[in-house]
């Protein structure tokens, strides 16, 4: 059966009744052609296309699911839902490591009698295991989600969900968890440190977030078809960022320095992405071919060949880096300079700390892009005149 068609309503001839399969299982809804049999149809279906054409429930019934079953009906919504462009977004792999302990101590129970206790079970288990205080408030809130979830599609009595919100996060000073240490800014030493040892795409990525206090996640899509370059100062408007699911506009002004290091990098395609992983593991081969001292022999060239043909290809099809891989160059170079680690979200820090002490708060805020919904329209022309003049005199 196509996945864009419905279900059939059709005839149980032994019994006379209507019926409707749904993930293999028939449900009988009354004599058949009757109304209240299509009413019936009706609700059965919705209700199966409300929970992605799928009933999400084991046969033996909604109330006697165990937790594990709860958390596969759930993966399977949060797979389509938790998506951005195409891709999964972060907190499908942030999910995963909160729901971790819970599988390990309640997989098998079932999931209407998980209540408060069985929470603070939960919670105590990942102070056990050293996680941050600010972290297990994190996966305490997403189990919370998940049971909101499950209580919103009756796989569990929504008491269960109302007694758990009853569990308080750890309040710091009230609790055994550890603190988890502020993010600083990096030592411009060691960042400079790293420059022999990583890409010029992954240095170019550097680069541009001292000099514009981009995230991560907004410097590794970069595109020419993102960029509006007829001003003094160039503005990026990533396709996609961090709080764009609230309705905020993402505006990133480039100065001199940062147009320089993005000029390097513009291709004749568009929507390319400018900086790509298979770029520079191109470009490491050629060095490396490049230095070398004597000729390949036949069989290092056959080997050469089949490893490229069989290994890890950098990348993904959209050919652009991703924020782990980002920062995965990154640890690497750290390693090799003999520097502490980093990652490139410190990098933030350290323009926001110059910003401010040169521009003051406001433009801080305003560069990095922080905002509430009540200010958005208030502020929108004033911070990007902000943001210009900041990017003229920093970036």
């Amino acid at each position: 059966m196509s996945s864009e068609r419905l279900p059939t309503y059709r005839l149980h001839k032994p019994s006379g009744q209507a019926v409707v399969t749904l993930d293999g299982h028939d449900f009988y809804l009354g004599p058949y052609n009757s109304p209240q049999s299509k009413v019936e149809y009706d609700r059965r279906v919705a209700e199966w296309l409300a929970n992605d054409r799928c009933l999400g429930v084991p046969s033996g019934g909604r109330l006697g699911l165990t937790v594990d079953e709860l958390l596969a009906a759930f993966w399977r919504y949060a797979e389509g839902y938790y998506r951005k462009d195409g891709r999964p977004t972060s907190e499908l792999s942030a999910a995963k490591v909160a729901f971790r302990r819970l599988r390990r101590l309640y997989g098998h129970t079932p999931a209407n009698e998980f209540g408060p206790l069985a929470l603070k079970a939960v919670c105590l288990q990942m102070i056990k295991d050293g996680l941050v205080r600010t972290s297990i408030n994190k996966h305490l809130s997403r189990i919370k989600s998940l049971f909101k979830w499950a209580a919103a599609n009756e796989l569990v009595p929504v008491t269960v969900h109302h007694g758990l919100l009853t569990v308080a996060g750890l309040r710091e000073g009230h609790t055994e968890a550890i603190e988890g240490k502020p993010v600083r800014p990096v030592p411009e030493s060691d960042v400079d440190a790293i420059h022999p040892y990583v890409s010029r795409q992954v240095w170019a990525m550097i680069e541009l977030q001292r000099l514009t206090g981009m995230r991560p996640g907004e410097v590794v899509l970069m595109r020419l078809c993102d960029l509006e370059t007829g001003g003094t100062a160039w503005l990026y408007q990533p396709k996609t960022h961090k709080t764009v699911h609230h309705g905020y506009e993402r505006v990133v002004a480039l100065g001199p320095a940062a147009q320089a290091v993005v000029r390097q990098f513009l291709k004749r395609d568009r929507s390319a992405y400018l900086f790509s992983p298979r770029e520079a593991e191109a470009e490491r081969h050629a060095d490396e071919h490049a230095a070398r001292q004597s000729p390949m022999t036949p069989s290092q060239r056959r080997r050469h060949e089949r490893s490229l043909r069989r290994g890890r290809r950098p990348g993904d099809p959209g050919e652009c880096y991703t924020t782990t891989t980002y920062r995965r160059a990154v640890a690497r170079a750290c390693k090799k300079a003999g520097v502490p680690y980093w990652h490139p979200h410190q990098l933030r820090h350290n323009f926001a700390t110059m910003v401010r002490r040169q521009f003051g708060l406001e433009a801080a805020r305003v560069t990095l892009g922080h905002q509430t919904a009540a200010v958005t329209e208030l502020y929108a022309e004033r911070d990007q005149n902000v943001a210009v003049r900041v990017a003229l005199k920093v970036g």
